[in-house]
């Protein structure tokens, strides 16, 4: 018998229209012929079961339910297709374990604190996991750019605690240019990082589980048009993405070691993707995506396919890991 697969999408993030991007992908990919599969949109507003004809059927709360044609539809298992909140951060994480129901991915805790670009890379810190100097502020703190400048140096990046897709994220080089790249920062969330800006090569590593093996997929390379790899560069086509990464077998092995200990030090599940900068020749994380792009320009699929693993087999046996 086949099992109903809900795709959850959406989001109440400033990616929300990624992740609708993503969801689609996957449920295109699912095997129709083994999955019933059914396009869940989650916003602030609405939980609703979206059909071909963009009919909307409203979700129940408190089962995960709803009815199509007088027939109540349960599900057996959840894709989560959500990046930012609610899908990222550890809340939907929480609401389908109370509800009994597998989600794929990372439980509540790692999709919490990978969120939190702050507390997950002062976490990894203690596992001598490199990133960049860095200070962290909240909206009420009081602000040195002096102190600031002393500690990071210019250029620096002031980047949201948590988003993703590169939203909220300024590059400084000037001290008068702070207080723009505060207000961008703070509009996202009340806590922002600012970095030191590390000159290297940037490199994206997937990281998944895949016939019971966690394997690292292909490296990506990442060459910007812009001054960083910001939206822009990420989905409007001004970067280049070069699978795999021309980087040398060291600097491969290092960062392949350093991305299969950050999935098994947080106790990551399913699919993954990291960011990291070469500085002499080694790996300094920028994060950690729990739930990465599956759009047709994202990376990780890019990575999927070089493997010479199909979407489709990638997506069932994702599900078929929370089935078991």
């Amino acid at each position: 018998m086949k099992k109903n697969i809900a795709i959850i999408m959406g989001g109440y993030s400033s990616e929300y229209t990624i992740s609708i991007e993503s969801g689609n992908e996957v449920y295109d990919a699912l095997d129709k012929n083994k999955f019933n599969c059914y396009k869940v949109l989650i916003l602030k507003n609405k939980w609703v079961y979206v059909n071909e004809n963009n009919h909307e059927e409203n979700i129940n709360k408190d089962s995960f339910t709803f009815k199509l044609n007088n027939n109540l539809i349960q599900f057996d298992c959840v894709f989560n297709a959500i990046h930012g909140s609610p899908g990222e951060d550890g809340v939907i994480q929480k609401y389908f374990s109370k509800l009994k129901i597998p989600l794929t991915g990372s439980d509540y805790f790692q999709s919490k604190i990978t969120y939190d670009k702050i507390e997950c890379l002062n976490y990894l810190k203690k596992y001598d996991i490199k990133s960049a100097d860095s200070i962290s502020l909240s909206l009420n703190d009081k602000i040195d750019i002096n102190e600031i400048i002393s500690k990071v140096g210019l250029p620096c990046f002031v980047k949201a605690s948590k988003s993703g897709s590169s939203y909220g994220i300024t590059k400084v080089y000037k001290a008068e240019e702070f207080e723009n790249a505060f207000k961008i920062a703070f509009k996202v969330g009340s806590n922002i990082l600012i970095e030191s800006f590390l000159d290297g090569i940037e490199v994206s590593v997937g990281v998944i589980t895949y016939n019971n093996k966690t394997i690292c997929l292909p490296i990506t390379e990442i060459i910007s048009q812009n001054d960083f790899f910001d939206y822009e560069a990420k989905y409007n086509g001004e970067s280049s993405e070069i699978t795999p990464a021309r980087i040398s077998d060291e600097m491969k092995s290092k960062v392949t070691e350093e991305s299969l200990k950050i999935y098994k030090t947080l106790g990551l599940k399913g699919i993954s993707r990291s960011e990291f900068i070469f500085k002499n020749e080694n790996p300094y994380l920028l994060e950690v995506n729990t739930v990465p792009g599956l759009t047709k320009k994202s990376i990780l699929p890019q990575q999927v396919k070089s493997a010479g693993i199909s979407l489709a087999d990638l997506y069932e046996n994702t599900i078929n890991e929370v089935l078991i």
